[in-house]
This record gives C-alpha cells, sequence and structure tokens, in this order.
C-alpha cells in the first residue's frame, strides 16, 4: 500500500481514477488533491482528500493543479495523470477543434505536466504515472483520434525514459476496455465495447501496486499480453481480431443511422407541431383583433351617438 505521500490526481471523479482515489484514501497518512472538472460526488469524500475542479486540457489548467498542490502540500510525492477521454465513431468528418480537444487532453497535458513536476522536484524524488491504454499499442477501429492520442502518449514515454533525471519514476498504466462510464461519453449511442472488458477495480489495485513497487509498466490484462505475444507469432489472429471490432463499428454505424433518422424525425414531427400551434395563435390573434376591432367600433359609435342626443 502507497503511505504517507503527498499525491495528486487527475480524472479522480469516475472510472479508474475513482477506484484508485479509494486505494489512495485508505492509505496511511497520504493527502490527495483529487482534480476533475465535476466534483460532486467526491467533494466530501474523505478528510485527506481536497477536491479541486479544473479542466486540466489548457496550460492554464495545468499550472492551476501545480498551484494548489504547492498550497496544500508544499511537495508533491505522486503525480498521476489519469485524466482522458475517447470518441467512438467514423473519423468521415472535417473537425479540426474536436480532434484538437482530445488531443489536449490526452497527449499535450501529460506531456506539459512532465516538465512542470521536473520543474517543480528540482531534483527531490518523485512519481509520475501516466494511463497510457492498450489502445496506444493496437489501434481499434471506432477509435482512430483516441488510438493516436493514446499512441502519442506511449511514444513520449517511451523516448523521455532515455533522458529523465534518475529523480523520476514514471509508471504506465495500459488497461484494456474497462467497465467504466468511459464507453458512455464516447458516444451517445450505446455501443459494444471491444472485447475483453476489465473492471476498474482491479485496473486501480494492479496500477497502484505497480506504483509501489517502481514498475516501469501495468498491464492489468494477462490475456492482452499473451495475445500480443500470439498475434506477434501468428499475425492472422491480429486480422482476425480487427474484423470482429470491425464488424461491431458496421453495427454501430447502422445503429447510429436509425438514431439519426429518428432524430431527424421528432425535429420534423416538432417543426411541423411548432407551425400548426404557431398558425393556431395566428388565427387566435386575428380573430381578437377582429373582436377588439368590433368592440372598438361599437364604443366609438355609442360616443357618436351620445355626442348627437347632446
Amino acid at each position: 500500500m502507497i503511505d504517507n505521500k503527498t499525491i495528486v490526481l487527475t480524472g479522480a471523479s469516475s472510472g479508474i481514477g475513482f477506484e484508485v482515489l479509494k486505494l489512495l484514501a485508505a492509505g496511511k497518512g497520504n493527502r490527495i488533491l483529487a482534480v476533475a472538472r465535476h466534483v460532486d460526488n467526491i467533494k466530501y469524500f474523505a478528510d485527506n482528500v481536497t477536491a479541486f475542479s479544473c479542466d486540466i486540457s489548457t496550460q492554464e489548467g495545468v499550472d492551476r493543479v501545480f498551484a494548489k498542490a504547492e498550497e496544500l502540500f508544499g511537495k508533491i510525492d505522486l503525480f498521476y495523470a489519469n485524466a482522458g477521454f475517447p470518441y467512438y465513431e467514423e473519423f468521415n468528418y472535417t473537425d479540426w477543434d474536436r480532434v484538437d480537444a482530445m488531443f489536449r487532453t490526452n497527449t499535450i497535458s501529460p506531456i506539459y505536466t512532465y516538465a512542470k513536476y521536473i520543474q517543480h522536484l528540482n531534483g527531490r524524488p518523485g512519481i509520475l504515472a501516466y494511463t497510457v491504454s492498450a489502445i496506444g499499442e493496437m489501434a481499434m477501429p471506432g477509435y482512430a483520434i483516441y488510438s493516436s492520442s493514446k499512441f502519442a502518449l506511449n511514444g513520449f514515454q517511451q523516448a523521455i525514459r532515455l533522458e529523465k533525471p534518475d529523480n523520476l519514476q514514471i509508471t504506465c498504466l495500459y488497461p484494456i476496455a474497462t467497465d467504466t462510464n468511459f464507453f458512455k461519453v464516447a458516444n451517445a449511442v450505446e455501443f459494444e465495447k471491444p472485447f475483453p472488458v476489465q473492471k476498474p477495480s482491479v485496473v486501480a489495485r494492479k496500477m497502484v501496486e505497480g506504483i509501489e513497487s517502481g514498475k516501469e509498466r501495468v498491464s492489468p490484462s494477462g490475456l492482452f499480453g499473451l495475445s500480443k505475444v500470439l498475434m506477434g507469432v501468428v499475425p492472422p489472429v491480429r486480422t482476425v481480431y480487427w474484423k470482429m471490432e470491425t464488424a461491431k463499428l458496421e453495427r454501430f454505424k447502422k445503429k447510429l443511422a436509425v438514431y439519426h433518422d429518428r432524430l431527424q424525425g421528432n425535429v420534423r414531427a416538432a417543426v411541423d407541431k411548432g407551425r400548426e400551434v404557431g398558425e393556431t395563435l395566428i388565427e387566435k390573434e386575428r380573430e381578437l383583433r377582429r373582436d377588439l376591432d368590433e368592440k372598438a367600433s361599437k364604443v366609438r359609435d355609442d360616443i357618436k351617438d351620445k355626442f348627437h342626443e347632446l
């Protein structure tokens, strides 16, 4: 168990991060800055946990996290850059900002965090942890942007190990598909998860154990390690797996088309209903104007009659 550490954990409010937070908060003497965009469910998590709402996809956000941690703890013994999010989709669009948003969170922010943490440590011992992903080693259909963001992070951690100072330990997590809200974020329409799927509590426990024992790499699924070897020796196995996952994407595309047709149908129905209501209101307004005009005319006639009588 990790004990007596000052810790920063990003992406702490859900998924793997939330399970890691449970384990670290149970450690003796640990103090934790738990960072997420939405912190309602961790605001009163434990006496040794400080919830901090922050968007770490910007330089300003990461700087704020370091400033808050230094204010609370003075020094950071462990910085776990866990925050990240996916898209599940066919990459068939032109949208710079959508791609940029993912890379800022999943890749640029962790890279910038490394530089900030080295500066913060100033020669003191420290631990930097990353959630990379098995998908950062083997791309998957439906995850083109997410895969590329994680491939980039994986490449960075490989390179930086060759030049990092001796006082820094880097531990990277490579989870397979994990049964969390991760997949609900990936697309509003439900889709089939990649095979296999692992529980977040198992992933978190193995990662914490890996950090504690000083591992460079943590692969929670033994099946993934075995499959990598098998796919290397027998490449057709990888082809069959990719075909299986591509079939899931094709089924999703059909489901998405039905969803969009239904959505467009609802929009058209709403427009038609709105037009009907609008026409009814216009007719009511006309009737009201006619009624008012008739009453106004009658009042004018009455006034004229009264005037003539005088």
